[in-house]
């Protein structure tokens, strides 16, 4: 009666796991049909043979989705479904109608190596710690009252930074050779090690006013976290092999490049807590003295050490690609087009005059300023797809099923250049952004057709801050120096880098003081 027994349990427990089994493929083969189009993936792992096969990704990618000629696409990684959108339509239904279910990030191991283990607020995953850090910048430190405070720090370093061009061409008539990428770069930098720390430099500078060793590394560490931050790392797809194989060397250069950027922050963060504490700082210069003196309803410190040294590694890398990118293509494409870059001249001698220099409070009436920058970001964007957004629960858009767990990547390129919204759109034409009826010109794109900013419960809270920024070193530059081709010459390249989008090779060109000589006699 026993063998029975367990004969009839063994026989109904081998249906149920075939039924299962039966249950499971089906719904996989059924929902795989209703998924956006996309390669044939492998049982298990996914396209991943083929996305090792084809560096750098995001160029892989583009390439299908304009092999297949289709607008939203999905990989499956591993497990994960991969899904690339350069349509505005579906963009908008992914981050404004609902934004609820895309607010996640995703887990791995680059951003949880940057974050410190998801401490600060962009890269966390949903949850009460991205809440608790979303609060603290919104509303303590990219607020609007906050932005005005620090003001003049921001001002010191444009001013810092046209003293720093002039020392490059003054002492020749014709003008001297710019790095701009150099300056821009090191212009982002310093505004943010200001805002920040209250110094531009770690270590001592340049006499002329350039980074020294020490903003150079750290510089340079950022760009390369920012590039390896979300680059399609296999153990992101594969977490079982995550901490324990570094297949494709992710792993130890984020290390590096993190540890070279807190060798310079994390001394200054501790010595300035060690001043809060025993009584030696009492008034709030920066922002670091605004994260340090936050206080919870019971007087203690609402955020730890390590809580206060991951936002700032995040405000650093957040802050020095964008604008700086996006100026160097801009007056890359500007040199080829002479009749674009005299008009972006006349505008700040019609706006500003040449008798003093141009300020924050001009921004505003610089419209065709605002749309060579915003051109730039349109057509040159620093990064191929925004930071990925996680799928809380499954859904449908576009008609297409979306899985829990998707990772949705906006492509910047994609949109920007969307043919079907944008007439010649691969060609440079700031005209395009200005208003028929004079209205301002903003550089965020609320229909999402470009995406220099990101939008929604995961959007960026600091574009008034990276807007500002990266104007004020546009109108600068322009204002302040005549820019014409090297003597050798006749053209620029605009060739993208192999690896990225960065300009193939950093912008040189000739600059030359246009200005009274007595506004760039400022002290560095």
């Amino acid at each position: 009666m026993e063998a029975i027994s367990f004969t009839i349990w063994s026989l109904c427990s081998t249906f149920l796991f075939l039924a299962l089994i039966f249950f499971l493929f089906f719904r996989e083969k059924i929902n795989a049909n209703l998924l956006p189009p996309g390669p044939k993936p492998w049982p298990f792992i996914g396209c991943l043979p083929q996305m090792l096969r084809n560096k750098p990704t995001f160029r892989w990618i583009h390439k299908l989705m304009e092999e297949m000629n289709v607008e939203i696409m999905c990989i499956r990684l591993g497990n994960v479904h991969v899904i690339s959108v350069t349509s505005p339509e579906i963009a908008r239904e992914f981050l404004r109608r609902q934004d609820a279910v895309f607010a996640s990030r995703p887990v791995c191991l680059p951003a949880d190596i940057a974050s410190g283990g998801y401490l600060s607020a962009a890269l966390s995953p949903m949850g009460d710690q991205w809440k608790k850090m979303r609060k603290v910048l919104t509303s303590e430190v990219l607020s609007t009252s906050r932005h005005h405070w620090l003001h003049d720090k921001r001002v010191e370093e444009a001013d810092h930074l046209i003293r720093f061009v002039y020392n490059q061409c003054m002492n020749s008539a014709t003008g001297g050779l710019v790095n701009v990428r150099v300056a821009a770069q090191h212009f982002c930098g310093n505004v943010i090690r200001k805002m920040i720390f209250n110094k531009r430099f770690f270590g001592k500078g340049m006499e002329d006013g350039g980074p020294g060793v020490e903003e150079e590394e750290h510089v340079n560490a950022l760009f390369t976290i920012l590039s390896y931050l979300y680059s399609f790392c296999v153990s992101d797809y594969i977490p079982c092999i995550r901490g324990i194989l570094d297949l494709d060397g992710h792993e130890k250069i984020m290390r590096k490049a993190t540890t070279s950027v807190k060798k310079y922050q994390d001394p200054l963060i501790d010595d300035r807590i060690k001043q809060w504490n025993d009584g030696t700082k009492t008034e709030k210069e920066d922002i670091l003295d605004i994260l340090i003196t936050l206080k919870q309803t019971d007087g203690t410190p609402l955020l730890s050490r390590e809580e206060v040294k991951a936002q700032i590694v995040e405000l650093m890398i957040a802050t020095v690609d964008n604008p700086s990118n996006g100026v160097e293509w801009a007056l890359a494409e500007m040199l080829n087009q002479p009749e674009t870059l005299k008009r972006a001249m006349a505008e700040l001698d019609r706006v500003v005059g040449k008798e003093r220099l141009v300020q924050e409070s001009d921004i505003s009436q610089l419209n065709y300023v605002k749309s060579c920058v915003k051109e730039a970001f349109r057509l040159h964007p620093i990064a191929p797809f925004n930071v990925p957004h996680v799928s809380i629960s499954d859904t449908t858009v576009g008609n297409f099923f979306i899985p829990k767990g998707s990772h949705v990547l906006l492509s910047r390129p994609g949109l920007g250049r969307n043919p079907r919204i944008w007439n010649e759109s691969l060609k440079f034409k700031p005209e395009r952004h200005l208003k028929d009826d004079g209205s301002k010109v903003l550089i965020t794109d609320p229909d999402l057709r470009m995406l220099s900013f990101s939008t929604g419960r995961r959007g960026c809270a600091g574009v008034t801050l990276g807007s500002t920024m990266t104007s004020m070193l546009m109108a600068r530059l322009l204002q302040g120096f005549t820019w014409n081709l090297p003597p050798t010459v006749s053209h620029i390249g605009l060739k993208e880098s192999p690896g990225d989008l960065l300009l193939a090779k950093p912008l040189l060109a000739l600059a030359k003081p246009r200005l009274a000589e007595n506004l760039y006699s400022i002290s560095l």
